[in-house]
């Protein structure tokens, strides 16, 4: 280091002459630590930026690969009842796609049959409920109507800018068919040998990566299943909330609103607040002012209910983000994949959190067990002079960090019985 003088600054020769070690120890620490934290958020921002670009050449099939693994989430307690009934891997899963399948097209008929003629109705409903707002907008508001009507038609101009292209609507529509059936190939197989394959991936880390790798999956896999049948669950219950409510204040439509209500529910905050949104627009064009308030009040209620009780009794706290997070997860999933990024991006986020967090804690409790002398803190209370106790012979309980043998330690479907 470049030696002072009584606290005098250091001689310019002596500090134009050091090496680099020096010259880096004569800084100040602030402008040490600044540089060293814009090294680590440019190296952090790079390798993002590469991420999104490759997941971007490939969105088709991260998008398939998300959805083979959110419903085999949700299929593996399925999977799990008929391999306990004797039944082979291969037809387990087998059975487990089709019952899915039928549950998707008998749901799908059934609300064909019950909507297909009201939602035309509920376009022409949105529209008067829209009428209605800038009635309201413009005689409460210092808006008129030609600053509104200059500002549609801004809005209409820039839609009508953008040209549909034939051949690109064409291969969008192609690649959503082929991820779409690459993901119930993807999902088929994973049913069926789920294990076999973390099995392979875990035999190829070594030593104590192997322990990390396995629990770190474990804990993913529960974290994956909990949130797809926790969100399910309580799009379900929000759905058939916020239809009763429509229902009791005579609102139309209500079927086709829950049914929307539902599907936003895989979105959390911003699917909860748009179906929201269409649901008292509907309420406003249909039955006045009075009936939109008492509605927003359900919808407000409903969710209130949601969020602050069946959410944590439901998702648990492990499952849990923040609603910054969530709003952070949700805006990127947009952006990168559209619609289907959305709905992807929560559980994403989600499993990734708790994997990081599961690594964190078993590489801390491993620098524990590997240092013995970083113990607890020493107390300010003078040292016992009662002798030393006999090692006790209760052999040792397992580690958290060790996966139990009673649950799986790796994701996927349960071994076939024998």
């Amino acid at each position: 280091m470049v030696a002072s003088d009584g606290g005098n600054p250091p001689d310019e020769t002596a500090v134009r002459g050091a090496g680099p070690r020096q010259t880096w120890a004569a800084l100040p620490w602030l402008v040490r630590s600044a540089v060293v934290w814009s090294a680590c958020l440019v190296v952090i921002s790079a390798g993002l930026y590469l991420l999104a670009r490759i997941t971007l050449l490939v969105t088709p099939l991260a998008i398939a690969m998300a959805a083979t693994l959110f419903l085999a989430a949700l299929l593996d307690p399925v999977q799990l009842a008929l391999r306990r009934l004797r039944l082979p891997g291969a037809l387990a899963a087998l059975l487990s796609v089709l019952l899915l399948l039928g549950i998707l097209g008998g749901v799908g008929a059934l609300v064909w049959s019950l909507t297909a003629d009201q939602f035309s109705e509920l376009g022409e409903e949105l529209r008067q409920g829209l009428e209605r707002t800038r009635e309201f907008v413009t005689s409460t508001l210092p808006v008129s109507d030609a600053q509104l009507d200059s500002l549609l038609d801004q809005m209409r101009q820039a839609i009508s800018q953008q040209e549909v292209d034939p051949v690109a609507s064409a291969r969008t529509v192609a690649e959503v068919v082929g991820s779409a059936l690459l993901a119930l190939v993807l999902l088929f197989f994973l049913l069926k040998d789920g294990r076999e394959m973390w099995h392979w991936t875990l035999r190829r880390a070594g030593g104590r990566h192997r322990d990390i790798a396995a629990e770190a999956g474990r804990i993913g896999w529960h974290t994956l299943g909990s949130y797809s049948r926790g969100t399910m669950l309580i799009a379900a219950i929000d759905a058939i909330g916020i239809g009763l409510a429509l229902v009791l204040l005579r609102v139309p439509l209500a079927f086709p609103l829950a049914l929307i209500t539902f599907i936003g529910g895989f979105v959390p905050i911003i699917g909860a607040t748009v179906a929201g949104a269409v649901a008292v627009l509907v309420a406003l064009a249909a039955n006045g002012p009075t009936t939109a308030l008492l509605t927003l009040a359900a919808v407000i209620a409903v969710q209130q209910i949601e969020g602050n009780l069946l959410e944590p009794l439901v998702m648990k706290r492990q499952v849990r983000l923040h609603p910054v997070v969530i709003l952070l997860a949700v805006t990127a999933g947009t952006l990168i994949a559209g619609i289907a990024g959305a709905f992807v991006a929560v559980p994403i986020t989600a499993v990734a959190w708790r994997v990081i967090d599961s690594v964190q804690r078993q590489r801390q409790a491993a620098a524990a067990t590997a240092d013995p002398a970083s113990g607890p803190p020493p107390s300010d209370s003078p040292p016992s002079t009662k002798p030393p106790s006999r090692p006790s012979t209760t052999p040792a309980e397992p580690s958290p960090s060790e996966p139990s043998r009673s649950e799986p330690s790796s994701p996927g479907p349960a071994p076939e019985p024998t």
